[in-house]
């Protein structure tokens, strides 16, 4: 049987790309081994993969990074693969130095545009060298995978490599919707319920104006559900307008996290365009929120009008500001609307799925499995 080893920067908890894409390549007769870090508040794996993890002294920054790439080169001299995968840039230059020394086959998986990243605006040395190792690597790969249309042509533009769109969509799950029983979740019965979901709830994605959008939305409820650089500052905002009409649950496990998700009447992604990466982003939120049948409001930004507007499942806000949003919330509020906007997500999700995206990534492993 070949052997895929998989590489992040994360803890292997919450990335469900990853996760489905190691489930299609154990569907595929692979024996797929998962490699990321230990963090001080990670739970212990629980996942149907083999795993490694290991245990950085430093948890972000430089060093952090620095410590990985070793930990990462060092491991793989030694693993027992065929194939490396490593999924962003992060995790690129000790898996292309290994296939390179070992001669083994590399899948890069770019799950963003990763050197126009919020995080490395304004941070000019950090950005130089991670754009210098992608100036490098990327010309070389036979070919890339990526999550969207716009970053992939923005990568080929580049580098003159072939880059396969693999969207980050769901399941198609064969079950009934989700139970619609928000007093079991402690949910208000008859309010709006708008909803916020993600694991990297970060700076310019439009969390504050959101939160501040409900200062005038008394009669709507606002639920956030995740973590990231700045949910605290969320909450301290609620705090500072006395807003008892926003709830914040933290993160869940992703199943739980669905169960509230198919409650809300609105799934809202706000990203602001400061950054390309945002500029371009496609969150797998969207999709979560299509799959449970609810209408979505996002910003107005190319990939996700392209979704929204295509499939006509809600609304592109005209800018991300608080009033805007709460106009926007109330107009998305009416019934005849939210009729239609349910209607067209039960499409949507017919062709927006795991089980149609996948075959791409088939059509990408298949070949190199045979050659080996």
């Amino acid at each position: 049987m070949s052997h895929v080893t998989v590489l992040v920067s994360n803890d292997l908890q919450h990335d469900q790309r990853v996760h489905k894409v190691a489930t299609t390549l154990q569907e595929m007769g692979c024996v797929v081994h998962l490699v990321g870090r230990l963090r001080k508040d990670s739970q212990p794996y629980t996942g149907p993969f083999q795993s490694t993890r290991f245990n950085l002294f430093f948890d972000r920054g430089a060093l952090f990074y620095a410590a990985l790439q070793i930990r990462l080169f060092f491991y793989l001299l030694v693993a027992k693969t065929d194939i490396l995968l490593a999924n962003d840039l992060d995790t690129l230059l000790p898996a292309y130095a290994v296939s390179k020394l070992r001669r083994k086959k590399l899948v890069y998986d770019s799950h963003e545009y990763f050197t126009e990243a919020e995080g490395l605006t304004g941070r000019p040395f950090q950005k130089a060298i991670w754009l210098a190792i992608e100036r490098w690597i990327f010309p070389r790969l036979p070919f890339a995978i990526t999550v969207n249309d716009s970053i992939a042509a923005i990568y080929q533009k580049q580098y003159g490599v072939p880059v396969h769109v693999v969207r980050n969509v769901p399941h198609l799950k064969n079950e009934n919707a989700l139970p619609n029983d928000r007093s079991a979740l402690g949910l208000p019965v008859h309010s709006t319920i708008v909803l916020l979901q993600g694991s990297y709830i970060d700076p310019d994605r439009g969390g504050i104006e959101l939160v501040q959008a409900f200062a005038y939305l008394p009669d709507a409820t606002l639920l956030i559900i995740g973590s990231g650089r700045d949910y605290a500052n969320m909450v301290q905002r609620a705090n500072d307008l006395q807003l008892d009409n926003v709830i914040f649950k933290g993160r869940l496990p992703y199943d739980e996290l669905m169960r509230y998700t198919a409650v809300a009447d609105i799934g809202v992604s706000l990203d602001k365009p400061l950054h390309l990466n945002y500029t371009y982003s496609l969150p797998n939120k969207l999709f979560d929120y299509i799959h449970a049948g609810i209408p979505v409001l996002v910003s107005d930004l190319p990939e996700l009008r392209k979704i929204v507007e295509g499939y006509e499942v809600g609304m592109c806000a005209e800018r991300v500001e608080p009033k805007c949003i709460a106009e926007a919330i109330l107009t998305m509020s009416d019934p005849g609307r939210q009729k239609i906007w349910r209607s067209n997500t039960t499409k949507a999700k017919m062709e927006l799925n795991w089980q149609t995206e996948s075959r791409v990534l088939q059509r990408i492993y298949r070949p190199l499995l045979e050659n080996l």
